[in-house]
């Protein structure tokens, strides 16, 4: 089943500097989370599990590693209508420039999206943790004659001042928008919400960056030029002169815009009841279905840890982790507080001895790794420790970046027997 009057539009996001050094070389939709996804199978399972099944994906920055994924992945029926593009910049006849913003991109891209019959356009960032069923959305959308709707997050004082706030009439029509409030004007801005957020201080609509458009309108407002950002430009105006209806969502939702909300995402999956449920038949996450065998582990006491598939692991200790597939970590370690992205392919004995190669892919042996993120295909070689914490200054050298406390070592990175960071 197809839900033919809805068209997906997910938002690759720009360069994705605030998650370097994790889209060195990828794009951000592409940075891989929980072990085995990528971040953009987020968006795209939520549509699935709607009934939506066409989709299309914009990015410009790194996209060669999204493309290959999406291929590798997204296999729709061949007598479907389904399917999951990836657009990247593109000169044409009327533009010749790069993406200049969520907004600009969906403009240049118009064309794309015009050759296909719908009645609704849902907009969606390709950079967000979350599981919402859009057919509710869609359907207060229709109920209500909106033009236009935001989906919106009950957020408390502290976390309102990140976010644009909307107000709210009785009906949940949204009256006026501000950006990134000041604490002390707070007072004005709270709106309607259920009695379960007043209890808990969320008493204030943060926008969560996913939007619905009636056709007609988006075809107005992309060919509005001079405006090239959804958040700052297009949805404040908007809200002046269309019925725009605020949906609320209770649920587990984050941005993943920065390498600390990245790490808290990932190491939540651990908790006895994480957040973010991986283990829901109705809301299932689809990424690329390999052909792993099983992980093997010995000796080695687990504490709050997820581990994915491929693995070999011989370490002494983990404890609040996340280990990615194919991952190899080496006897008498103690892993802390890490996600492990894992790694792309098996080196088996012949290959390092070939190639000459003096650590194996994965964490040796006697290492102590705390506080940190490892990216694909690291090398970490024996009797390395790393600690990870506050009192740990920023920096970047040639294979691991420190920010605000948590080591990143860089994907294909090699740390040296004995290194101590």
């Amino acid at each position: 089943m197809i839900n033919d009057k809805v068209l997906s539009i997910i938002l690759g996001g720009g360069q994705g500097s605030r998650l370097y050094p994790l889209t060195e070389s990828r794009s951000k939709p592409a940075v891989p989370i929980a072990g085995k996804y990528r971040l953009v199978d987020i968006p795209i399972s939520n549509c699935i599990n709607s009934d939506i099944k066409r989709m299309f994906v914009l990015t410009q920055f790194n996209s060669a590693s999204l493309n290959k994924h999406i291929k590798n992945t997204y296999h729709f029926s061949f007598f479907s209508s389904a399917f999951v593009d990836v657009l990247a910049a593109e000169q044409t006849i009327n533009s010749g420039e790069w993406f200049q913003g969520t907004a600009d991109a969906v403009r240049q891209s118009m064309h794309h999206f015009m050759s296909h019959e719908f009645e609704y356009a849902l907009i969606l960032s390709g950079d967000q943790l979350y599981q919402m069923d859009f057919n509710e959305m869609i359907n207060a959308h229709e109920k209500s004659g909106a033009e236009m709707s935001i989906a919106t997050l009950p957020v408390n004082e502290k976390d309102a001042t990140s976010f644009g706030i909307m107000k709210t009439d009785e009906d949940n029509i949204i009256q006026s928008f501000i950006e990134k409030p000041d604490a002390s004007l707070l007072p004005d801005w709270t709106s309607n919400v259920s009695d379960e957020m007043k209890n808990s201080g969320r008493h204030y609509l943060a926008s969560m960056g996913i939007y619905i458009f009636n056709r007609d309108l988006l075809v107005k407002l992309m060919k509005e030029k001079g405006t090239v950002d959804f958040g700052k430009e297009i949805i404040p105006a908007a809200i002046k002169k269309h019925r725009t209806l605020s949906y609320q969502y209770e649920g587990y939702w984050t941005d993943i815009g920065n390498i600390d909300s990245f790490f808290e995402a990932n190491l939540g999956l651990t908790d006895d009841i994480p957040k973010f449920n991986l283990y829901d038949n109705n809301q299932r996450i689809y990424t690329n279905a390999r052909i792993l065998p099983t992980s093997k582990i010995s000796g080695t006491l687990l504490d709050r840890t997820v581990i994915a598939d491929g693995c070999i692991v011989h370490a002494a200790k983990i404890e609040r982790s996340v280990i990615g597939i194919r991952s190899r970590i080496g006897s008498e370690s103690t892993v802390i507080n890490c996600y492990m992205m894992g790694n792309d392919y098996y080196e088996s004995l012949q290959d390092v001895q070939a190639q000459n190669i003096q650590t194996f892919m994965g964490i040796g042996e006697r290492c102590f790794i705390k506080n940190v993120i490892l990216d694909r295909n690291c090398r970490i070689g024996d009797d390395v420790r790393i600690n990870g914490g506050k009192h740990l200054q920023d920096k970047e050298t040639d294979s691991y970046v420190i920010k605000e406390g948590i080591v990143v070592i860089k994907k294909d990175a090699y740390i040296p027997n004995g290194t101590i960071i």
